[in-house]
């Protein structure tokens, strides 16, 4: 049985995930903490920790788990490339699987986003579409940031110098080079993204829809069941999955 603390459990995610794990009998919830809690009192109970408190509060978790050798999920999104770097810095020390999505059919639309760039080449102009609940802080999902890294990667570019967020007034004729990344916002939408491959003649799009949390969650549950049982380093989902 693995042996869970949720960090950020009076939230959202934390809360869908208490839910899911008691369905579970191969998982055990033996710690719930959330703002104003001390991790430190109950982290020996646990085998792993999932964490899905907030980026800010992230990097202190990752080095109490280094302290104490116990593994981590990260879900928290919002990190920024030097936030990343910190939380590599413990890789060499404990098991981390970070990930900007946990369900199983957005690692595979990652999977699939890769393949289809890679197979209809230069061509086809890429944007990015992502839809999220009003309460929602960040913008573009870590989800949409991931999809952009993939498309740049596999051109070979810098995010940085092609990414356009929106557009608005005369900006002109699009290029070919940039990635077009757009963030919607309302009501209670669990998380839609969508990626757009559109050439002349023809446009091909890859869409995944959420309407649970529990597709989340019970990704994240399978992560931590996975990281566990692995060497110290740094993973992400496709790992989990198989899907490297």
């Amino acid at each position: 049985m693995t042996k869970i603390i949720i960090t950020g459990s009076k939230g959202r995610m934390g809360r869908t995930l208490i839910a899911c794990a008691s369905g579970l009998p191969e998982c055990q919830v033996v710690g719930q903490v959330d703002q104003g809690d001390d991790l430190r009192s109950v982290i020996e109970q646990g085998d792993v920790v999932v964490d899905f408190s907030s980026h800010s509060a992230t990097l202190d978790i990752v080095a109490l788990c280094a302290e104490h050798k116990k593994a981590l999920v990260i879900g928290t999104t919002g990190h920024s490339d030097e936030g990343k770097s910190q939380i590599a810095e413990f890789k060499s020390r404990v098991p981390i699987v970070l990930s900007s999505n946990f369900s199983t059919g957005v690692n595979t639309l990652f999977w699939l986003t890769r393949k289809a760039a890679e197979i209809l080449g230069p061509r086809f102009d890429l944007e990015i579409i992502e839809m999220h609940h009003r309460l929602k802080r960040d913008a573009p999902s870590g989800t949409a940031k991931t999809l952009a890294a993939i498309l740049a990667q596999v051109r070979k570019q810098q995010l940085e110098n092609v990414v356009r967020h929106g557009r608005a007034g005369i900006v002109g004729e699009r290029t070919a080079q940039e990635i077009g990344v757009h963030s919607v916002r309302g009501g209670d939408i669990v998380g839609d993204h969508t990626v757009v491959f559109a050439g002349v003649g023809e446009r091909l799009e890859l869409t995944h829809k959420a309407s649970s949390r529990e597709t989340f969650a019970n990704g994240a549950l399978r992560a931590a069941q996975w990281v566990v049982k692995q060497p110290p380093g740094l993973y992400d989902m496709l790992d989990v999955l198989g899907l490297e």
